[in-house]
């Protein structure tokens, strides 16, 4: 399971990655939502992360420089990797919400949480990517595979 994992998280950092040059090279084009919203994906995946290894989180609706994506992106991907190298996926970990509530979930679960939410995010931005005219890059897992 480890290695799926890592697998996964090494295809969302690659065409996170991808998207963000895409980004970059249209940023006076792009939809007005697309930093708030990669930001949010971004703190969003820091926040996990730091709710895993007991760091201090960012704000779940930080905004973030284009500029700064980037190193922000790797740095969630490095610490992704700590997490699958080091923790028992089937430990469960207490924590809080950002509004204070206490929920309890496995590892391997918020592991999965993140890689899903990336998902549902990734096909927004490219929507909005295409409605504005900007070819986005093709982010089907299969085609990372292949």
């Amino acid at each position: 399971m480890k290695a799926f994992f890592k697998d996964i998280f090494e295809y969302h950092h690659f065409y996170n990655q991808k998207l963000i040059d895409v980004f970059l090279e249209h940023s006076n084009k792009i939809y007005d939502r697309t930093v708030p919203l990669f930001s949010h994906c971004l703190n969003a995946h820091q926040i996990w992360n730091s709710r895993i290894l007991n760091t201090k989180a960012l704000d779940v609706f930080e905004l973030h420089k284009l500029d700064t994506f980037k190193s922000i992106d790797l740095s969630n991907y490095n610490d992704s990797l700590k997490i699958i190298d080091t923790f028992d996926f089937d430990e469960t970990l207490v924590y809080k919400n950002s509004k204070g509530t206490v929920y309890e979930n496995k590892v391997k679960d918020i592991l999965f949480h993140i890689t899903n939410h990336f998902t549902h995010h990734k096909g927004q931005l490219i929507s909005d990517l295409r409605q504005h005219g900007i070819e986005p890059v093709i982010t089907d897992y299969i085609l990372y595979k292949r």
